[in-house]
C-alpha cells in the first residue's frame, strides 16, 4: 500500500512539473509571438524603388517629409487628376512634402505604356514634375512589396485596405506611418488632403 501511494504521488509530482513546463513553453511562445508582431510593423523610409528613368529612389531620403502615394493611369477617368497633383505639388514642395506616383496597370489595362512613353505623356500633357516611378502592380498576387505595406495593417499598424481603382491616395506622415487611405474619387487638392499637408 505504502509503494501504492508513494508511486501515485510520485506521477502527481511529475505531472505537476510537466504542466509547469508546458505553461512556461505557452507562455514564452506567446511572448515570441507577440515579439514577432511587433517587429513586423513597417515605415516607408526601408524601401527603394526605381524611378521611370531606372534610378533608384530611396524613401530614406524623404524623411521629415509629408508624403503622398497615388496609383497613376494614363487612359483613365481620373487620369486628369495628375493637374491636381501637380498644383498641389507645386504649392507645397517647399514645405516639406512630396508626391510619389506609381504608374500601374491593374485596372482596365489603364497604363499599357513603357516607362518611357509614361513619362512622355506626364510631362506632354499635365507638366509632372513631382517624382514618378516604375511602373508596378498595386494588386494581387504580384503586388509590390511597398504596396504590401500600405493595404496591409499588420505591416503598416494602421489599417487594411484594397487599391480601389487609379488614383488612391497614401498619405505617409513625418515618420515614414501610414496616416490615411483616400479614395481616388477624391481630388488631390480637396480640403482633407489639404489640411493634412498643413497642419
Amino acid at each position: 500500500m505504502k509503494k501504492f501511494i508513494v508511486l501515485v504521488l510520485f506521477i502527481c509530482v511529475q505531472m505537476n512539473a510537466q504542466n509547469i513546463q508546458l505553461a512556461e513553453a505557452t507562455s514564452i511562445d506567446i511572448d515570441n509571438k507577440n515579439a514577432k508582431n511587433e517587429m513586423i510593423k513597417e515605415n516607408i523610409y526601408q524601401f527603394k524603388v526605381l524611378d521611370l528613368s531606372g534610378k533608384e529612389f530611396d524613401f530614406a531620403d524623404l524623411k521629415g517629409k509629408k508624403i503622398l502615394i497615388v496609383n497613376t493611369a494614363s487612359k483613365c477617368g481620373f487620369t486628369p487628376q495628375y493637374k491636381e497633383l501637380e498644383l498641389l505639388y507645386e504649392q507645397y514642395k517647399d514645405k516639406n512634402f512630396v508626391i510619389v506616383g506609381f504608374p500601374a496597370n491593374n485596372f482596365g489595362q489603364q497604363e499599357p505604356g513603357t516607362n518611357k512613353e509614361i513619362g512622355e505623356f506626364c510631362q506632354r500633357n499635365y507638366g509632372v514634375t513631382f517624382p514618378m516611378m516604375s511602373k508596378i502592380s498595386v494588386k494581387g498576387k504580384t503586388m509590390h512589396e511597398l504596396y504590401q505595406f500600405l493595404t496591409q495593417k499588420s505591416k503598416n499598424g494602421l489599417q487594411d485596405s484594397e487599391v480601389e481603382w487609379n488614383f488612391q491616395k497614401y498619405l505617409i506622415n513625418e515618420k515614414g506611418e501610414l496616416d490615411k487611405v483616400i479614395s481616388p474619387k477624391v481630388l488631390p487638392t480637396d480640403s482633407e488632403i489639404v489640411k493634412w499637408i498643413t497642419s
